[in-house]
């Protein structure tokens, strides 16, 4: 039987976790072009070497760009030559495109929320521009639980960031890779590959809700270690009969 080192170990069972999501929800096809938004932070640095790795396997063909979003009135210091050697190392191409917001514009909306939304207009604009008809982003399973309880506590609804939704309105389709993939899964390939961190100083960063209830899913883990897996297949396990 053949022995695998500690880090084989971890990849093997990171690309398990990335793999079945992938081909559980149909995620990548034949002929895709999937743009990646490379930010830096270790979740975009691991789809970025996930998604270059699984298009070396022969079937489904697809093709990943990567785009880096550069925010001007951010001050959000980013290594651009290391993040295009990562990209280049998983034969990526990486492009930079600028933007900016001004959040005096529109006072009821959260700086937080017009940086965001102005970083995905310019996905799609890239996605457009380069004529991809996916976009990949970096969600991993425990975003995608943490958004669940999120919206169940402050919104009174049930739901979250779906592993594929398609958008007819912009004749694009968005995907999570790694919506089965753990966050400590992550942690632990960013130390296997020594991801170079890169430096933030967003002066509209604090605390967040999300940052609670990330404590809070580690928490329902303390007291049931299969909690996330019980949480996800709630969402599939909808008893109808039983609720109001």
């Amino acid at each position: 039987m053949a022995q695998f080192t500690e880090e084989e170990k971890t990849i093997r069972r990171i690309d398990k976790r990335f793999n079945k999501g992938v081909v559980g929800y149909g995620l990548i096809e034949e002929g895709d072009k999937i743009l990646v938004g490379l930010s830096g932070g270790k979740d975009s640095l691991a789809l970025v070497e996930l998604l270059g790795r699984r298009s070396r396997i022969f079937k489904p063909r697809f093709t990943v760009i990567a785009v880096h979003v550069v925010m001007t009135n951010i001050p959000y210091q980013a290594d651009l030559e290391y993040l295009r050697a990562h990209a280049a190392a998983y034969d990526i191409p990486l492009i930079v495109y600028e933007t900016s917001f001004d959040p005096s514009t529109d006072t009821r909306k959260s700086p937080c929320f017009l940086c965001s939304w102005n970083r995905r207009k310019a996905l799609f604009t890239v996605a457009k521009e380069h004529g991809c008809n996916k976009i990949a982003l970096g969600h991993h399973m425990d975003d995608i639980l943490e958004t669940l309880l999120m919206n169940i506590t402050f919104q009174g609804a049930f739901s979250t960031m779906p592993p594929k939704l398609i958008m007819r309105k912009f004749d694009m389709t968005i995907i999570r890779p790694m919506c089965l993939v753990h966050e400590s899964d992550l942690i632990e390939l960013s130390e296997l590959h020594v991801y170079q961190k890169q430096k933030k100083n967003c002066p509209y960063e604090s605390q967040s809700s999300r940052s609670d209830m990330k404590g809070i899913l580690h928490q329902l883990e303390a007291m049931n270690p299969e909690a996330r897996y019980s949480l996800w297949g709630s969402m599939t396990n909808i008893q109808t009969d039983l609720l109001p």
